[in-house]
């Protein structure tokens, strides 16, 4: 799953990407990695950037939440319920490794 949304976004006065990431360690998800983009736009195509001259202090985050299809199902309702603004994709992966540190002790 890929949960596009701003730096800016907040659920219950945190920020939303890390209420998204919490909620899906607290539901046992296999992983979720938050990735902070340079630029972007969304549906309002007003323009988020990096860019020295134009600071930006909303840069578009993606969320990736990587489980097996009907776990991420389950976890539908929940993103549906944080998210105002922002988009949400479903993406079909192969998974070749998925590997703990806790495994080769």
């Amino acid at each position: 799953m890929r949960i596009f949304i701003g730096e800016a976004d907040r659920f219950h006065g945190r920020p939303l990407y890390e209420a998204i990431v919490e909620s899906a360690r607290r539901k046992g998800l296999a992983g979720a990695t938050v990735l902070r983009g340079l630029m972007g736009f969304g549906a309002d195509s007003r323009m988020h950037t990096a860019h020295i001259l134009r600071l930006s202090e909303d840069l578009p985050i993606v969320i990736e939440i990587v489980d097996s299809p009907e776990r991420i199902e389950e976890f539908l309702p929940e993103i549906d319920s944080m998210i105002e603004e922002g988009l949400v994709t479903l993406e079909k992966v192969q998974v070749f490794a998925y590997r703990s540190s806790l495994e080769a002790k």
